[in-house]
């Protein structure tokens, strides 16, 4: 019987374990005090401080697996491996072992724990860089012959395909900036028959479908200097990463991670209330609908409510290509398919990644319910604006398509019933130039992966401190902190509290912060226990599941940490001193949501 998600996930943290690695639990699926992301995209998301030198509370071996969501790529999803909600099973070396340890590491836990078949194995390595001077990784393609893996299964590739940095290839490297070479394991599914128009022989890298990676270990080497050359980093990392999903998807022998148990429940309900089963012209709509509502639960779990902005219009997003896709498969039907997130995905999920069905089951629902059925009201409005079409062209159909999320398809039909045909490729046009507005309008929210933090964006940061714990002074020790965005421009600061804090109230929090600014005190942390840190009264984001070991920063002193004005579990980065903040101004205030409200500052 092939593994199940639970089952892969507890294999995975014995594993590492039982190597001397710490687990550390994972953040949500909105990031806090991240203005470069809207949602987790990675498991190393929360290493960025660690990864550039600061020590970790839990040691320099640790592992997570981290729920992430991508939306840049949800218009791919459909196919059999693409999707937005995702598993990352991750571990690092933050400064300790490297490549020997971790390739050998990596190919047992596939080959003995996991029983992969060795055959169906290839691996990927560093073939060098001769134009920045950069050397073929010999040294991961030593330690992979020593483990008996045949020549003719280790393919050696370009910068383009095995070298990792935030900016990409070694040519757009900034000096300062680190990177180095990754090894990436494919799995073979022999039965894919290789499509030549994808080239003359298939490989690792080919896109024809017979190979999917399905782990992938960055060493963190190089770093690039102000000549333009490239020296070692005096402290080596590794940062590997493993999908979840398409790891069940070797297990089974099957590249439909569809296929797998973290899809069954759910692509069997929808099964049931569509009246389809999941084969021929029925999977790419499945597809979307399972992966859709999936991602629209775990977002709802993390405090996500649709919205037009932001975080909620993608969720809002997910729920109407869902509502479509359900609408295609019933032949016009608006069905209410709420309970598919329930049934499907709850019910798959209870009990791991933060998932109680009990206390979820019904605000799920509801919300999901509520959104499809205002929605559905939009596919009639759309079928009666279609009426009023007498000709129609391929930027019509794209109005459609973005106005009342009609697809490309179901307007073809309608106007094929009608005798007219349409330029697709007109249709096509008008879509990617929106595709292009959207991403240079989302430029900077989606890198994911190590951030940059400009000056401004720490004064801003830790000024959050300082107004989270006046709120506290002022309006009430019910103040529950729901998330913040901080930018080069503004800080913005969500907060819970069942009364609604007064004009007068925020105006003296504005004036308690600029206090405690002038009284130029010191921003210091401390690593403590996890339960000491609580003892002491320090704050957290009650979103977020937190290590044995953490670390909290203290504004005032941390050699005297009960007399602090403000204790916060955090990361960082942040000001050494309040002195270095300058002025704050809270020009907006507003609320949100029941019990929800938002504070703007500058």
């Amino acid at each position: 019987m092939p593994l199940t998600h639970v089952q892969l996930r507890n294999k995975f943290a014995e594993f590492w374990k039982k190597n001397n690695h710490k687990e550390i639990p994972p953040i949500p699926l909105v990031p806090q005090n991240d203005p470069t992301t809207l949602f987790t995209g990675s498991g190393m998301q929360q290493l960025v401080p660690y990864l550039l030198g600061e020590p970790h509370p839990q040691g320099k071996r640790i592992f997570d697996i981290q729920p992430c969501f991508r939306s840049q790529d949800i218009e791919e999803v459909g196919d059999n491996r693409h999707t937005t909600f995702f598993e990352m099973m991750g571990n690092w070396s933050l400064g300790d072992y490297f490549k020997k340890e971790q390739l050998i590491w990596f190919w047992n836990f596939l080959t003995v724990e996991l029983k992969l078949p060795k055959e169906k194995l290839y691996v990927t390595v560093f073939a060098g860089d001769k134009k920045n001077n950069l050397p073929p990784d010999d040294e991961s393609i030593k330690v992979l012959e020593n483990l008996g893996i045949s020549e003719g299964h280790v393919f050696k590739y370009g910068p383009e395909k095995n070298w990792w940095s935030r900016a990409g290839v070694p040519d757009n490297m900034p000096p300062g900036e680190p990177g180095g070479p990754d090894s990436e394991v494919f799995y073979e599914f022999t039965q894919i028959i290789h499509d030549k128009k994808f080239g003359e022989k298939c490989h690792p890298n080919c896109d024809c479908g017979r190979f999917m990676e399905i782990g992938n270990s960055v060493f963190m080497q190089y770093k690039k200097v102000p000549d333009g050359t490239f020296q070692d980093l005096p402290a080596m990392n590794v940062d590997f990463g493993g999908g979840l999903e398409r790891i069940l998807a070797a297990e089974n022998n099957d590249p439909d991670v569809f296929k797998t148990d973290a899809f069954l429940k759910i692509i069997s309900e929808i099964e049931r209330l569509s009246g389809k089963i999941y084969e021929n012209n029925n999977k790419s709509k499945m597809r979307i609908i399972a992966d859709h509502l999936k991602g629209a639960t775990f977002l709802i779990a993390g405090g996500v409510r649709p919205g037009n902005k932001e975080h909620g219009y993608v969720l809002r997003r997910l729920l109407r290509r869902s509502a479509i896709k359900m609408y295609e498969l019933t032949n016009g039907k608006t069905t209410d398919f709420a309970e598919i997130a329930d049934i499907g995905v709850l019910k798959t999920y209870d009990g791991a990644q933060g998932i109680e069905r009990k206390k979820l089951q019904k605000e799920v629902v509801i919300i999901i319910a509520e959104e499809i059925k205002k929605f559905n009201l939009s596919i009639t409005r759309g079928l009666k604006e279609i009426k009023k079409i007498e000709k129609v062209d391929g930027k019509i159909a794209f109005n459609l398509y973005q106005n009342f999320g009609f697809p490309y398809e179901l307007t073809e039909e309608l106007f094929r019933e009608k005798g007219q045909e349409i330029d697709k490729k007109q249709f096509v046009l008008e879509f990617n130039k929106h595709k292009d507005l959207s991403r240079s309008a989302s430029a900077g929210k989606f890198k994911g992966g190590l951030a940059d933090h400009s000056e401004q964006t720490i004064k801003y940061h830790t000024a959050t401190h300082l107004l989270h714990q006046a709120l506290f002074d002022v309006v009430g020790k019910d103040i529950r902190q729901e998330g913040s965005n901080i930018t080069t421009e503004r800080l913005r600061f969500d907060f819970a509290s069942t009364l609604k804090p007064t004009e007068e109230q925020i105006k003296k929090v504005e004036k308690i912060i600029n206090i405690k600014i002038k009284e130029s005190l010191p921003v210091e942390f401390k690593i403590i226990p996890k339960d000491e840190a609580l003892k002491l009264g320090a704050k957290s984001f009650f979103r977020e599941k937190y290590p044995d070991m953490v670390k909290v920063y203290f504004i005032g002193s941390a050699s005297s940490p009960q007399v602090s004005y403000s204790k916060e579990f955090c990361g960082g980065p942040h000001v050494k001193n309040t002195s270095e903040i300058g002025k704050i101004q809270i020009y907006k205030f507003e609320k949100i949501g029941s019990n929800l409200y938002r504070i703007y500052a500058k």
